[in-house]
C-alpha cells in the first residue's frame, strides 16, 4: 500500500453529507422505474446481475449504520486517502454480502428508501468527528462519507452501463468528491511534480518523479473529463482505449499513466 499523505485536502462535510443522499435519492428514483427483467440483466462486475449491483450500492452506504454500531475506537489511526488503495481486500465477503442482500430484500425501492431515511436520522445524531471502524482503520465520520461519494458515483456508473438508455443522473458535489479523492490517491501512488494530471472542473495534480516545473506550460500533461478519470482509475476503461478514443490527452515522455492505472478495483 503506498504511504497516504498526512495531509489531504480539505472537505465540505455539509457538502459531502448532501452528496451521499443526493446520489443514494438518483438511485433510487431510477430503481424505481427499472422492471424486472432489467434487474436480471447482467453488469460488467462479473457475476453480478444490476438487482445485486442495486443491492450492493445500499451496501455501501449502510457501511455507515455499521460502523456506527460499533463502539468507536479509541483513536484515528488511518487517513483518508489510505482508503482507495484497501477495497480490493475483501472482495469474496463483499460479493457474497451482497448476493445475500439481493435475496433478502426482493423489493428494492423499499430497501433503498429505508437505508436513505435510516442514514439521515444517523447523519442528525452523529458528529462528523466521531471515529468509525472501517476496513482500512479508524477514520472520522466525515472522511468516510468522502469514500462513499466514490461508491455511489462508481457504481452509478456501472449501472447506467448495465441498462440500456439508463441515465442515473452524477449529483455535481459527488462526482466533484470522487474526481478529488481518486485524483490524489495518484499522487499519492505516484508521488513527483514532472507530470500535471488535469480533471476539470474539480481537480488538479503533480505526480511523477522526474523535473519538476516551476512556471508556465508543464512539460507533461494528462488531461481527462470526470467520468473517464473515475472509469480510469477504477478499471472500468483502459488507458489505451481511453487514448485511442480521445477521451483523454497525453503529451510528454512522462505522460503515459497506463503503468500506474487502475489505482481500486
Amino acid at each position: 500500500m503506498p504511504p497516504a499523505r498526512k495531509r489531504a485536502r480539505a472537505y465540505d462535510s455539509v457538502k459531502i453529507r448532501k452528496a451521499v443522499q443526493a446520489q443514494l435519492g438518483n438511485v433510487r428514483e431510477a430503481v424505481r422505474g427499472l422492471s424486472p427483467g432489467q434487474l436480471e440483466l447482467g453488469t460488467r462486475l462479473g457475476e453480478w446481475t444490476v438487482r445485486e449491483l442495486v443491492a450492493h450500492i445500499g451496501m455501501a452506504v449502510t457501511a455507515v449504520h455499521r460502523a456506527l454500531d460499533r463502539p468507536a475506537p479509541a483513536r484515528q489511526d488511518a487517513v483518508l486517502l489510505d482508503w482507495p488503495f484497501a477495497t480490493s481486500a475483501n472482495s469474496a465477503a463483499i460479493a457474497h454480502f451482497t448476493r445475500d442482500l439481493a435475496e433478502r430484500h426482493p423489493d428494492l425501492d423499499t430497501y433503498l428508501t429505508d437505508v436513505d431515511r435510516t442514514l439521515t436520522e444517523l447523519l442528525d445524531a452523529h458528529s462528523g468527528s466521531r471515529l468509525l471502524e472501517t476496513n482500512v482503520g479508524a477514520l472520522p465520520l466525515d472522511d468516510y462519507l468522502v469514500t462513499r461519494t466514490v461508491e455511489l458515483v462508481v457504481h452509478t456508473d456501472d449501472l447506467n452501463a448495465a441498462v440500456p438508455g439508463l441515465e442515473v443522473p452524477y449529483d455535481r458535489q459527488a462526482l466533484a468528491a470522487c474526481t478529488r479523492l481518486l485524483a490524489d490517491a495518484l499522487a499519492v501512488k505516484a508521488p513527483g511534480g514532472s507530470t500535471e494530471v488535469r480533471v476539470p472542473p474539480y481537480a488538479v495534480v503533480q505526480c511523477v518523479e522526474g523535473p519538476r516545473h516551476t512556471r508556465g506550460t508543464p512539460p507533461n500533461v494528462v488531461e481527462t473529463d470526470p467520468l473517464t478519470w473515475m472509469r480510469l482509475a477504477t478499471g472500468r476503461v483502459a488507458w489505451k482505449y481511453a487514448l485511442d478514443e480521445a477521451r483523454v490527452s497525453a503529451s510528454g515522455e512522462r505522460a503515459d499513466l497506463s503503468a500506474l492505472l487502475p489505482l481500486m478495483t
